[in-house]
């Protein structure tokens, strides 16, 4: 499995595996904990929560399952994402959806998701979502005490613009390690706005969440998705692959900023998928044909 070098003591498996729908898998603890040792075995050695999944439940279940075989922390990368505040039965103290990044929410979420989690560090905390009432002196406050305290290694955000980046960045004496954005052939967004050029500026390799466009790729009625489809096809004819889906996935690889797709499959032949994708090779005119597929039209 190939690996990206986040810092001089930190890498990631390029394919992360995500655990957004754990708590839909309804998996007993030793299924969870088979998916873990096989995703291990596959070379995939970091995995992508956040305090939210699973209505507050899946870093739970996946600390459940790993209490089952607690020596497999050492061979793992967890990362975990706070910020977002919802409205659930879990946290009954929450009156509407919001964010919230101030010291006290960080590090109570942290707590929280070291006890879920059963283990006495994160390798890397994210804020998971940009907050509008943001005070960044407090983010790097909370980062500070988290990383003397041991209880968090490293640190990054989820879905951070350009200027939301530099803006943190700009408050800590430490570099965010990752931005996790989407990033698909079908969600173009963060390639054309400046936010992936900002990762490629700062050397910071980023996570692809929706690396197949959340499934819409493959369902979407309409021409653009219609007219994709039918060159990934053509293209997957062309470089040996299974199907769209390694296809997809070689197209962000392929990349040369280092993106490390997340996979949130819980069946090992559809994580299998991703990783297949580290051995295709896609020429830059295929690369460019997906894209100009995508946009509808020719690059200028």
């Amino acid at each position: 499995m190939q690996r990206i070098q986040l810092t001089e003591n930190l890498s990631f498996s390029r394919i992360v595996h995500g655990l957004w729908r754990l708590s839909d898998w309804n998996m007993s603890n030793e299924e969870v904990l088979q998916l873990i040792e096989d995703c291990l075995e596959a070379g995939i050695t970091t995995f992508d929560h956040a305090d939210i999944y699973g209505n507050y439940t899946c870093e739970k279940l996946f600390g459940d399952a790993l209490a089952l075989k607690p020596e497999l922390r050492e061979k793992m990368e967890i990362v975990t994402k706070c910020g977002i505040k919802l409205v659930s039965d879990n946290r009954p103290d929450h009156g509407i959806k919001s964010y919230d990044t101030s010291k006290d929410h960080i590090l109570a979420s942290v707590d929280k998701s070291l006890e879920n989690f059963r283990t006495d560090y994160i390798d890397v905390l994210l804020i998971h979502r940009p907050d509008p009432y943001m005070n960044p002196a407090e983010v790097a406050e909370a980062f500070k005490q988290l990383k003397e305290e041991g209880k968090v290694r490293h640190f990054g955000v989820s879905n951070f613009k350009r200027s939301q980046l530099k803006m943190l960045q700009s408050y800590l004496d430490f570099p965010l390690v990752t931005n996790q954005i989407e990033l698909s052939a079908y969600q173009l967004e963060n390639f054309e706005d400046g936010t992936l050029d900002l990762c490629q500026e700062e050397r910071m390799a980023p996570m692809a969440w929706s690396p197949l466009a959340g499934g819409s790729i493959f369902s979407a009625e309409n021409e653009r998705a219609e007219n994709l489809r039918s060159t990934l096809e053509r293209i997957a004819g062309e470089i040996g692959a299974d199907g769209i889906d390694e296809v997809l996935y070689a197209w962000l690889i392929s990349h040369p900023a280092g993106i490390m797709p997340i996979v949130g499959s819980g069946k090992m032949n559809r994580i299998q998928s991703a990783i297949r994708a580290l051995d295709l090779k896609l020429t830059r005119e295929q690369w460019f044909d997906i894209l100009q597929v995508s946009m509808g039209h020719e690059v200028a």
